[in-house]
Protein backbone atom coordinates (compact mmCIF):
# COMPACT_ATOMS: atom_id res chain seq x y z
CA UNK A 1 0.00 0.00 0.00
CA UNK A 2 1.04 3.43 -0.94
CA UNK A 3 2.35 5.72 2.08
CA UNK A 4 3.44 9.29 2.09
CA UNK A 5 6.85 9.74 2.57
CA UNK A 6 6.30 12.21 5.54
CA UNK A 7 4.16 9.42 7.26
CA UNK A 8 6.82 6.79 6.72
CA UNK A 9 9.54 8.95 7.74
CA UNK A 10 7.04 10.27 11.31
CA UNK A 11 6.65 6.08 11.71
CA UNK A 12 10.78 5.23 11.57
CA UNK A 13 10.56 8.32 14.12
CA UNK A 14 8.38 6.86 16.72
CA UNK A 15 10.62 3.97 17.10
CA UNK A 16 13.60 5.60 18.04
CA UNK A 17 15.86 6.61 14.92
CA UNK A 18 16.92 9.81 14.01
CA UNK A 19 15.79 10.99 10.93
CA UNK A 20 19.00 13.29 10.77
CA UNK A 21 21.25 10.14 10.21
CA UNK A 22 21.53 7.69 7.28
CA UNK A 23 18.97 4.50 8.00
CA UNK A 24 19.96 0.85 6.54
CA UNK A 25 17.80 -2.32 6.91
CA UNK A 26 17.48 -5.52 6.34
CA UNK A 27 13.72 -7.69 6.60
CA UNK A 28 13.99 -11.45 6.85
CA UNK A 29 13.67 -13.84 8.99
CA UNK A 30 16.11 -14.26 11.78
CA UNK A 31 17.56 -17.10 9.81
CA UNK A 32 21.36 -18.14 9.22
CA UNK A 33 20.88 -18.42 5.51
CA UNK A 34 19.49 -14.54 5.48
CA UNK A 35 23.29 -13.98 6.99
CA UNK A 36 21.77 -11.29 10.04
CA UNK A 37 25.29 -11.74 11.98
CA UNK A 38 27.03 -10.65 8.67
CA UNK A 39 24.75 -8.56 8.46
CA UNK A 40 25.93 -6.56 11.70
CA UNK A 41 29.62 -7.14 10.49
CA UNK A 42 28.71 -5.21 7.37
CA UNK A 43 27.27 -2.55 9.37
CA UNK A 44 30.12 -2.04 11.40
CA UNK A 45 32.39 -1.44 8.51
CA UNK A 46 30.30 1.25 7.11
CA UNK A 47 30.28 3.08 10.75
CA UNK A 48 33.96 3.28 10.39
CA UNK A 49 33.12 6.11 7.50
CA UNK A 50 29.33 6.81 8.33
CA UNK A 51 29.94 7.35 12.31
CA UNK A 52 25.99 8.18 12.53
CA UNK A 53 24.54 5.69 10.59
CA UNK A 54 21.73 3.36 12.16
CA UNK A 55 20.78 -0.37 10.98
CA UNK A 56 17.29 -1.69 11.42
CA UNK A 57 16.68 -5.39 11.62
CA UNK A 58 12.81 -6.65 11.21
CA UNK A 59 12.07 -10.32 11.52
CA UNK A 60 8.88 -12.26 12.01
CA UNK A 61 9.55 -14.64 14.47
CA UNK A 62 7.81 -18.05 15.06
CA UNK A 63 6.97 -20.53 18.39
CA UNK A 64 8.22 -23.25 16.87
CA UNK A 65 11.09 -21.83 15.18
CA UNK A 66 13.82 -22.59 17.89
CA UNK A 67 17.09 -21.72 15.69
CA UNK A 68 15.22 -18.30 14.85
CA UNK A 69 14.94 -17.45 18.73
CA UNK A 70 18.88 -18.43 18.67
CA UNK A 71 19.72 -16.25 16.02
CA UNK A 72 17.58 -13.09 17.68
CA UNK A 73 19.28 -13.94 21.19
CA UNK A 74 22.54 -13.44 19.17
CA UNK A 75 21.67 -10.24 17.17
CA UNK A 76 19.78 -8.77 20.42
CA UNK A 77 23.10 -9.32 22.36
CA UNK A 78 25.19 -7.17 19.13
CA UNK A 79 22.22 -4.44 19.67
CA UNK A 80 23.16 -4.19 23.49
CA UNK A 81 26.65 -3.08 22.26
CA UNK A 82 25.61 -0.42 19.46
CA UNK A 83 22.77 1.75 20.57
CA UNK A 84 22.06 2.71 16.85
CA UNK A 85 21.19 -1.08 16.03
CA UNK A 86 17.51 -1.75 16.35
CA UNK A 87 15.62 -5.02 16.31
CA UNK A 88 12.03 -5.09 16.01
CA UNK A 89 9.76 -8.49 15.65
CA UNK A 90 5.92 -9.09 15.47
CA UNK A 91 6.66 -9.91 19.21
CA UNK A 92 6.82 -6.22 19.42
CA UNK A 93 3.66 -5.32 18.02
CA UNK A 94 5.76 -4.85 14.44
CA UNK A 95 3.51 -5.54 11.49
CA UNK A 96 2.42 -5.30 7.89
CA UNK A 97 2.30 -1.39 8.30
CA UNK A 98 5.77 -0.66 10.54
CA UNK A 99 7.36 -2.57 7.66
CA UNK A 100 5.92 -0.80 4.58
CA UNK A 101 6.26 2.23 6.75
CA UNK A 102 10.46 1.67 6.62
CA UNK A 103 10.98 0.36 3.89
CA UNK A 104 9.77 3.31 2.30
CA UNK A 105 11.53 5.68 4.46
CA UNK A 106 15.10 4.17 5.15
CA UNK A 107 17.88 5.25 2.57
CA UNK A 108 19.25 1.49 1.92
CA UNK A 109 17.81 -1.86 2.17
CA UNK A 110 20.14 -5.13 2.43
CA UNK A 111 19.18 -8.68 1.92
CA UNK A 112 22.52 -10.49 2.61
CA UNK A 113 20.90 -14.08 1.79
CA UNK A 114 23.62 -17.00 1.66
CA UNK A 115 21.12 -19.00 -0.27
CA UNK A 116 17.69 -18.06 -1.10
CA UNK A 117 14.57 -18.56 -4.03
CA UNK A 118 12.89 -15.62 -5.52
CA UNK A 119 13.28 -13.06 -2.40
CA UNK A 120 9.87 -10.94 -2.43
CA UNK A 121 11.70 -8.36 -0.22
CA UNK A 122 14.38 -7.66 -2.82
CA UNK A 123 11.07 -6.38 -4.90
CA UNK A 124 9.23 -5.13 -2.19
CA UNK A 125 11.77 -2.46 -1.74
CA UNK A 126 13.03 -1.86 -5.41
CA UNK A 127 9.11 -1.25 -5.91
CA UNK A 128 9.22 1.50 -2.94
CA UNK A 129 12.31 2.89 -5.18
CA UNK A 130 14.65 2.01 -2.04
CA UNK A 131 18.47 0.86 -3.17
CA UNK A 132 18.86 -2.47 -2.42
CA UNK A 133 22.28 -3.93 -1.56
CA UNK A 134 21.60 -7.80 -1.40
CA UNK A 135 23.13 -11.33 -2.05
CA UNK A 136 23.82 -12.98 -5.11
CA UNK A 137 22.37 -15.84 -5.02
CA UNK A 138 19.43 -17.52 -6.06
CA UNK A 139 16.38 -15.49 -7.85
CA UNK A 140 17.74 -11.91 -6.40
CA UNK A 141 19.89 -11.04 -9.34
CA UNK A 142 17.09 -11.68 -12.02
CA UNK A 143 14.74 -8.60 -10.02
CA UNK A 144 17.76 -6.14 -10.41
CA UNK A 145 18.11 -3.81 -13.21
CA UNK A 146 21.07 -4.60 -15.36
CA UNK A 147 22.42 -1.56 -14.65
CA UNK A 148 22.84 -1.87 -10.98
CA UNK A 149 23.73 -5.43 -10.61
CA UNK A 150 26.87 -4.25 -9.16
CA UNK A 151 24.94 -3.85 -5.76
CA UNK A 152 25.15 -7.99 -5.79
CA UNK A 153 27.37 -9.15 -3.07
CA UNK A 154 28.96 -12.25 -1.85
CA UNK A 155 31.42 -10.96 1.31
CA UNK A 156 30.63 -8.81 4.17
CA UNK A 157 33.37 -6.32 2.78
CA UNK A 158 31.28 -5.92 -0.62
CA UNK A 159 28.46 -5.84 1.17
CA UNK A 160 29.73 -2.95 3.27
CA UNK A 161 31.59 -1.15 0.42
CA UNK A 162 27.96 -1.06 -1.73
CA UNK A 163 26.35 0.00 1.43
CA UNK A 164 29.05 3.82 1.83
CA UNK A 165 29.00 3.59 -1.83
CA UNK A 166 25.14 4.55 -1.82
CA UNK A 167 25.09 6.87 1.15
CA UNK A 168 27.76 8.72 -0.89
CA UNK A 169 25.96 9.01 -3.82
CA UNK A 170 22.86 10.31 -3.06
CA UNK A 171 21.84 11.01 -6.61
CA UNK A 172 23.04 7.18 -8.20
CA UNK A 173 20.83 5.62 -5.00
CA UNK A 174 17.12 7.39 -6.31
CA UNK A 175 18.02 6.48 -10.00
CA UNK A 176 18.94 2.84 -8.50
CA UNK A 177 15.10 3.08 -6.98
CA UNK A 178 13.71 4.43 -9.58
CA UNK A 179 14.97 1.99 -12.08
CA UNK A 180 14.48 -0.99 -9.73
CA UNK A 181 10.41 0.45 -9.40
CA UNK A 182 10.26 0.53 -13.30
CA UNK A 183 12.27 -3.15 -13.66
CA UNK A 184 9.23 -4.43 -11.07
CA UNK A 185 6.62 -3.19 -13.08
CA UNK A 186 7.68 -4.68 -16.70
CA UNK A 187 8.99 -8.07 -14.91
CA UNK A 188 7.13 -8.66 -12.26
CA UNK A 189 3.43 -7.43 -11.36
CA UNK A 190 -0.06 -9.23 -12.81
CA UNK A 191 0.09 -7.88 -15.79
CA UNK A 192 2.81 -8.90 -17.22
CA UNK A 193 1.98 -12.16 -15.88
CA UNK A 194 -1.41 -12.44 -17.89
CA UNK A 195 0.11 -10.96 -20.92
CA UNK A 196 2.48 -14.12 -20.55
CA UNK A 197 -0.84 -16.23 -20.22
CA UNK A 198 -2.62 -14.75 -23.33
CA UNK A 199 0.67 -15.07 -25.53
CA UNK A 200 1.27 -18.66 -24.61
CA UNK A 201 -2.68 -19.49 -25.29
CA UNK A 202 -2.01 -17.42 -28.28
CA UNK A 203 0.91 -20.16 -29.70
CA UNK A 204 -0.99 -23.43 -28.45
CA UNK A 205 -3.94 -22.04 -29.96
CA UNK A 206 -1.54 -21.41 -33.65
CA UNK A 207 -0.74 -24.72 -32.99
Amino acid sequence: MERPENLCRRVIADHGLNLRQPIVLQVSRFDPWKDPLGVIQAYRLVREKHTGVQLVMVGAMAGDDPEGWDILEKIQAEAVKNPNIFVLTNMTGFGNMEVNAFQRGVDVVIQKSLRKGFGLVVSEALWKERPVVAGAVGGIPMQFPDAYREFLVTTVEECAEKVSFLLDHRGLAADFGRAGRENVRRQFLVPRLIRDELELIQRSIKR
